[in-house]
């Protein structure tokens, strides 16, 4: 089992599924995800931003390795779109593909490993030696359920690939700043600011050299920069939420 420091948000460890020692494993559906009441910002992949800026700010991690992530929060810890059990507070919501995912991912069981391996974090409770649920196995084979696990994992995978090579070409482009958002509330003498994300910077963009502009225009990248950029206006309203679920910001917790 790999240790907790090293796995990604919401695991607590990492197992191979193996026909043989989880044969009787079964999938409990759930309709709630504890794990996601405390998260206020969810990796995304850039497939996802037409749909998720309808709903959700899209922003970049901060750092050299930055990733894009959707802000479900403005605060750490703050989730503005589930209750305290984890349950959606409204129908019709964008999940990201990153939280439908879990408890599964594909991971090397070495580091030399070339082949990735279907895992699942043992801690969940959505699987296990129950009497209930859908099977994994069927006399030692995949049953249509783990199939589908099995896809949809190595499709996410494949997203991340295409989200790698472009936060590349962004980097490259030189379009990623330092963002800030100054939010005013009512009968508040200072305003709250929010930093510790970038932001594509739209002045560059509209800058580029026609080959350049041409060329994510061709590839696709331009209408999800716009997306991103789009999206922006949407941290009043997360905000806005707070204050309304009684989840009173700080300032600069996103810093």
């Amino acid at each position: 089992m790999a240790s907790a420091p090293q796995l990604p948000i919401f695991y607590n460890g990492l197992e191979p599924l193996s026909s043989e020692l989880h044969a009787n494993y079964k999938v409990k559906p759930a309709d709630a995800a504890p794990f996601l009441s405390n998260q206020h910002a969810i990796p995304l992949t850039v497939e996802e931003f037409p749909l998720v800026q309808r709903y959700m700010p899209i922003v970049f991690s901060s750092g050299d390795e930055s990733v894009p992530i959707a802000l479900m929060g403005l605060n750490e810890g703050v989730n503005v779109f589930v209750d305290a059990g984890g349950k959606l507070v409204e129908d019709n919501l964008y999940v990201p593909a990153y939280v439908r995912r879990y408890p599964y991912m594909l991971a090397r069981l070495r580091p030399d490993a070339d082949e990735l391996s279907l895992c699942f974090d043992p801690t969940s409770p959505t699987i296990g030696d129950f009497d209930d649920g859908e099977p994994l196995f069927d006399n030692g084979q995949p049953t249509e359920m783990t199939r589908n696990i099995l896809q949809f994992n190595e499709n996410f995978e494949q997203a991340a690939a295409r989200t790698g090579a472009f936060m590349n070409e962004l980097r490259d482009l030189g379009l990623l700043m330092e963002g800030e958002v100054t939010i005013q509330q009512d009968g508040n003498e200072q305003p709250f600011v929010y930093r510790g994300f970038q932001m594509v910077n739209e002045e560059k963009l509209v800058d580029l050299r026609g080959d350049q502009l041409r060329k994510i225009s061709q590839s696709g990248m331009l209408p999800l920069l716009y997306a991103h950029l789009f999206s922006l206006s949407l941290m009043r309203d997360i905000f806005a939420r707070q204050v309304q679920q009684g989840k009173m910001p700080q300032p600069n917790l996103l810093g």
